[in-house]
């Protein structure tokens, strides 16, 4: 939950691509908070204006304005939600699409001018959190203000699974989780213990439909799943409507989550959903051993 020091104040939102901004807005007013929102470009839902006591589109490359903009409106404390589609950086004139700003350029310059360091998520994402801190706005888990999307265990939608699918869960859990600490994605495909696709730079649901193409037949599980040190400030594993109808569409039939750490969106939806097309949705709770721990017989 949000700590007294955050509660019933002005909070910023970073808001990107996706149904989650959507509902961390909800939330967020809900709780009685003003909310200040930067939608990115390109990304963000322009139904988000109406939630929102302030609203201003940003350039996703206009770090120095997104961090004048929280100050000049007197936000100290934000929160970022959506997905950033990272494969825009590497279109052709990225540069010029997005014009990257004076501050943008001295926190990324290592990872975007001189190559020097990487551009893997988690050290990205770091970085503009870190940036955002020194210019006075600390960013908190969108979790802290609706700890009511992270999922609990148990079975969400449709029947027990199967002992072979069980089996499957287990192989892929092992799998998405090296992956995530390599941090290279938290998805992965799986059928008969052998992995189908694995998620990196270009989402959850390209990966689905890609095992789709590589597996016509269908009846695939898919395993997505938090990372083994996952910051709960971005990044956070979360499904919704979505990701099951592009499953339906692949030929997916399970998909197994983990409990406590990923964010399920419009809940009644999904289980309604889930239920006509036929997909089972299952929440297993994690260790550190990276295997699924369940109750179920």
């Amino acid at each position: 939950m949000a700590s007294e020091s955050s509660s019933k104040k002005r909070i910023g939102l970073l808001a990107a691509w996706g149904r989650f901004p959507i509902v961390v807005a909800e939330a967020l007013k809900r709780d009685g908070h003003e909310v200040y929102c930067l939608g990115v470009k390109r990304h963000c839902d322009p139904a988000i204006r109406e939630l929102v006591d302030d609203f201003e589109w940003l350039g996703a490359a206009r770090l120095g304005g997104a961090i004048r903009y929280f100050n000049r409106h007197g936000v100290t404390q934000a929160t970022m939600a959506g997905k950033f589609h990272k494969a825009e950086i590497y279109r052709p004139w990225a540069w010029f699409r997005y014009t990257p700003d004076a501050v943008f350029l001295r926190a990324f310059y290592k990872h975007f001018v001189t190559s020097r360091a990487d551009r893997k998520d988690d050290t990205l994402l770091g970085v503009l959190v870190d940036t955002f801190a020194q210019g006075g706005v600390e960013f908190l888990p969108a979790t802290d203000f609706a700890p009511e999307l992270l999922v609990g265990e148990g079975l969400i939608a449709g029947r027990e699974p199967s002992v072979s699918e069980r089996a499957d869960i287990e192989f892929g859990w092992r799998l998405a989780k090296e992956m995530g600490r390599l941090d290279v994605g938290q998805s992965v495909c799986v059928k008969d213990r052998a992995p189908l696709a694995v998620e990196a730079i270009e989402g959850t649901d390209v990966c689905i439909q890609r095992a789709g193409q590589l597996c016509p037949r269908g009846g695939f599980t898919v395993v997505k799943v938090a990372k083994p040190r996952q910051d709960m400030r971005f990044d956070v594993p979360t499904i919704g409507v979505r990701t099951l109808r592009t499953m339906a569409a692949a030929g997916g039939r399970l998909l197994a989550v983990e409990a406590g750490r990923t964010i399920l969106l419009d809940e009644p939806d999904v289980c309604s959903t889930a239920d006509r097309l036929g997909v089972t949705v299952v929440a297993l709770q994690g260790a550190e051993e990276d295997a699924p721990r369940s109750t179920a017989a």
